[in-house]
């Protein structure tokens, strides 16, 4: 293939360099420690490997020189040394230490070669994306000497390896990853009890080889996929420094370390194959501190276990699902479940963590365990550990299982209609995927419209996150009558530190919110912030279908996941909140109008290259030879805080809906659903099934081409949202917005000129009732103006107690404070940039452009007090603007 040059860190694209067209992981196993003193995550991965077809052995040059040309690591030839472990079940402080033991590359199976060394050698090239973790040993292994496990021998047997050119150790993986869905329980066990195998001890060695971007393994003698190990073991830590993982504190100031969900996604975590295509499904066992809680995906909320040291718990999780290994999530901390009723011990801080059920040591019940079972708790029921826990719902709730942690909500109970959304049955499901255990085709997963769900958040938020929690039912709901049956089992809500850099990110079973979409936790402020929490919630309650379930084959075409979970959430809140036909469409309109203003101004200050929802072009989706790629603009800076995706996206879809109808184009959704759902897809997939669907689309001249041409493939603004935007500007809410403006601004000027001695009576003006989304509009319409009397901003915030607002109110105000330098309320500008630093941003630039010297001095003291805690691309970009 091509030469892929390794990237500079400045530049804006992000090397994918996993080779997935050559081999591919079917199947993590992931074993590590938390080390909160070092800031490091150590342990081993595990991956097991299926080659692909269709690859050339080359027999000119090096064979998988290509693959790494250009790419030596700026920082030059590392040190010839290869980290080993004396003995793997040896523990300290809780996790596997690392021994370290000094030898040649010639001499120790699994080293890792210099530069030099390594273009010198030859053969077949394992590829892993790979980013700021520190390799120790790649070993192969002998998982043949699983068949020689008593409690397994009976199990595989020579008739099920069948007759095979393999070596039995490859036909055994070959075997194990074949294996049908319906043994899923059965196939983990026997992966995790390879993942304990011993090294192969053949006389062979693995030699591996790290850059920038990438982990390399070889093989002496091996030329092929087909003949490369099935199974390897990576024993490695990460770095504090490194962009996939976040070590901070949370708002009581505990430690705490969560997946960051960056540009860079997972490579920083584990070793893994970046590339959507490379879905696989993973186990893991996580070790962390006693008084702390390990939030993951997986299928299974997990039941702690006792660790031999018992300062330390073991935290077990598994995936059926093939996902993309960027969607492997990871949070550990102080967590504290929030329940319906905050108990006392837990306000007054006597309580710091939360009791997930009982931790126990798991013993073997009547009929015993396997090893397996016992290592990976694939045996034992939530229900049977987890009982008498503190965690409980409400037990006068009929539908919440008195030995469950979870939420069972019922409906008679969340408000929400019975009537599906769509009035689509969803009988006679045919998959389209490949063999997992699917929910689509579960009878029992189709009527559960409310999947169990928890929220967990630091003790000092647990009052404030009770609204995410009366929420979920009915977000969880109103997504079912929406969408159908809900891709994952069970739903986990952690409430995030404050430097976390969104509103929200959803995951398999997980979903991180910022502390913005609660409130403040003044009184009176939950109330106000339902509408941004309730929205938000349902955002990322659509990604289950449009980003996870189903995803995007090529990263850069974020609006499949980003667009549509926009699009969706009003559709999916107005559900929940139970509006009228009427009332739906005029709350759409409104949003519809406040987005457009958004993407207009951010269109306007952004580069043409940034503004485009298909930058590939007509190259999207295609990758080398290897299956090497790069993500464009990934790693530009400025895109990090652009919603390009989202709302051109947005208004993509809504256009679309206006060409086929509202309903019809929402039922759309449920065909599209069941038909690609455990899929990946381009753009074209979801246009060309809807000019399928509605031909006369195609027939009045809404090609595929002329999509792309106005909508797809270039910057800019198509001539359908400018001529819609003028309607939703005229629209009944926007009206009576407009009327408000009119009164503030004649309020404003009843007050000019008057001197300060002279006794002021405010005039008694009957300002009527707004809705938050009307409220933002207001302030965003007043911004406009040039001057605001001091007394005209004093009576706005006294009328709509705007400090007690949601976040998207409390910017527009600060905005207000900054621009007309209302220094009575630059208090409130202070606690928005500490604690709603994901939108906090922008108001830094607004502070140091007036050029007033006490705005610049509240910028910078706001930067000292966050500046540790926040996320590092907004650090880079405020410290540019204040410092």
């Amino acid at each position: 293939m091509e030469p892929v040059k390794d990237l500079d860190p400045d530049t804006d694209d992000l090397p994918l360099r996993a080779n997935t067209n050559h081999i591919l992981v079917r199947h993590y196993v992931l074993d590590l420690s938390i080390h909160f003193d070092e800031q490091v995550i150590g342990g081993s991965v595990v991956v097991f490997l299926d080659p692909c077809s269709g690859y050339k052995t080359k027999t000119e040059d090096n064979p998988g020189l290509d693959e790494i040309a250009g790419s030596n690591d700026a920082r030059g030839s590392q040190e010839l040394k290869v980290c080993g472990f004396r003995d793997v079940d040896a523990m300290k402080d809780g996790g596997k230490e690392l021994l370290e033991v000094t030898t040649t590359a010639e001499k120790m199976p699994g080293a890792e070669c210099s530069s030099t060394q390594w273009e010198t050698s030859s053969g077949f090239t394992l590829i892993l994306d790979c980013c700021d973790l520190d390799i120790s040993k790649v070993e192969e292994l002998d998982v043949t000497k699983v068949l020689t496990m008593s409690d397994l021998s009976s199990e595989v047997t020579s008739e099920e390896l069948g007759a095979s050119s393999l070596n039995p150790s490859s036909a055994f993986i070959q075997n194990l990853i074949s294996m049908p869905s319906c043994q899923w329980k059965k196939r983990h066990q026997l992966f995790l009890s390879c993942s304990r195998a011993p090294a192969a001890q053949d006389g062979s060695s693995l030699c591996f080889y790290t850059d920038r971007w990438s982990l390399q393994v070889r093989k002496r003698g091996v030329t092929s996929p087909q003949e490369f190990p099935r199974a390897l073991r990576i024993w490695y830590k990460t770095r504090p420094s490194g962009g996939s993982v976040r070590w901070t504190k949370d708002q009581n100031s505990r430690v705490c370390v969560y997946t960051a969900g960056s540009p860079i996604n997972n490579r920083a975590l584990f070793p893994c194959q970046e590339p959507p295509v490379a879905m696989s499904t993973w186990q893991a066992t996580v070790r962390a501190p006693s008084e702390c809680v390990v939030l993951m995906s997986g299928e299974e909320p997990a039941v702690p276990i006792v660790d031999e040291d018992p300062r330390f718990t073991v935290w077990n999780y598994y995936v059926n699902m093939p996902m993309p290994a960027s969607t492997f999530t990871l949070a550990v901390g102080h967590w504290c479940q929030v329940t319906e009723e905050t108990y006392p011990s837990m306000e007054s801080g006597v309580t710091d963590r939360v009791d997930c059920g009982k931790t126990s040591k798991l013993e073997a019940r009547d009929g015993g365990l396997t090893e397996a079972e016992r290592l990976s708790g694939l045996g034992s029921s939530t229900s049977e550990v987890v009982k008498d826990s503190r965690l409980q719902t409400d037990s006068r709730d009929p539908t919440t299982s008195s030995d469950s942690a979870f939420c069972y909500s019922p409906l008679r109970h969340d408000g929400v209609s019975e009537t599906d959304y769509s009035g689509m049955a969803d009988d006679g499901i045919s998959c389209s995927h490949g063999d997992y255990p699917c929910r689509f085709t579960e009878q029992s997963a189709r009527s559960q419209r409310v999947i169990p769900h928890r929220v967990f958040g630091p003790i000092c938020l647990l009052h404030n996150a009770q609204m995410v929690l009366k929420l979920l039912p009915r977000c969880l709901s109103a997504a079912h009558a929406v969408l159908g049956v809900h891709p994952f089992p069970r739903l986990d809500v952690l409430i995030v530190p404050a430097g976390f850099s969104s509103l929200g990110m959803a995951s398999p079973h997980i979903i991180f919110l910022s502390q913005s979409v609660l409130g403040t936790g003044r009184p009176g402020s939950e109330k106000n912030s339902f509408s941004l929490s309730g929205s938000r919630i349902c955002h990322e309650i659509a990604h289950s279908w449009f980003g996870l379930v189903i995803g995007a084959r090529d990263w850069t075409e974020e609006w499949i996941s980003e667009g549509f979970a926009t699009y969706l959430e009003d559709i999916i809140w107005a559900k929940a909140q139970q509006l009228s036909f009427q009332e739906t469409a005029e709350q759409s309109d409104l949003k519809a109008l406040l987005r457009w203003r958004r993407l207009s101004d951010e269109l306007q200050n952004s580069e043409e290259a940034l503004q485009i929802l298909r930058p590939n072009t007509e190259n999207t989706g295609q990758v080398s030879e290897s299956g090497a790629s790069t993500v464009k603009h990934a790693l530009n800076p400025d895109k990090a805080f652009m919603q390009v995706h989202y709302l051109k996206g947005y208004f993509l879809l809504r256009f679309l809906a206006s060409r086929v109808g509202e309903q019809q184009f929402i039922n759309f959704f449920r065909l599209f659903v069941k038909k690609y759902h455990g899929q990946l897809i381009l753009s074209q997939d979801f246009l060309r099934m809807l000019l399928i669907t509605f031909p006369d689309m195609e027939r009045k001249g809404l090609t595929l081409s002329a999509i792309y041409a106005e909508w797809l493939d270039r910057p800019g603004i198509p001539e359908w949202l400018y001529e819609r935007s003028a309607v939703w500007s005229q629209a009944r809410l926007v009206e009576e917005v407009k009327a408000e403006v009119v009164k503030w601004i004649l309020l404003s000027q009843s007050h000019q000129g008057k001197g300060r001695k002279r006794k002021r009576i405010e005039p008694k003006v009957n300002y009527k009732e707004v809705t938050p989304d009307q409220l933002v509009m207001l302030l965003e319409l007043l911004l406009e103006e040039e001057e605001l009397n001091v007394a005209a901003v004093r009576a706005l915030q006294k009328t709509y107690i705007l400090q007690n607002r949601d976040a998207e109110v409390r910017h527009r105000w600060c905005e207000l404070v900054v621009k007309h330098a209302y220094t009575q309320a630059y208090g409130d500008v202070e606690h928005f940039l500490v604690h709603d630093q994901a939108m906090g941003v922008y108001l830094y630039g607004e502070l140091m452009v007036q050029e007033d010297p006490e705005q610049q001095a509240l910028a910078r003291r706001c930067l000292s007090l966050v500046q540790e805690e926040m996320d590092q691309s907004a650090r880079r970009v405020v410290e540019e603007m204040v410092l």
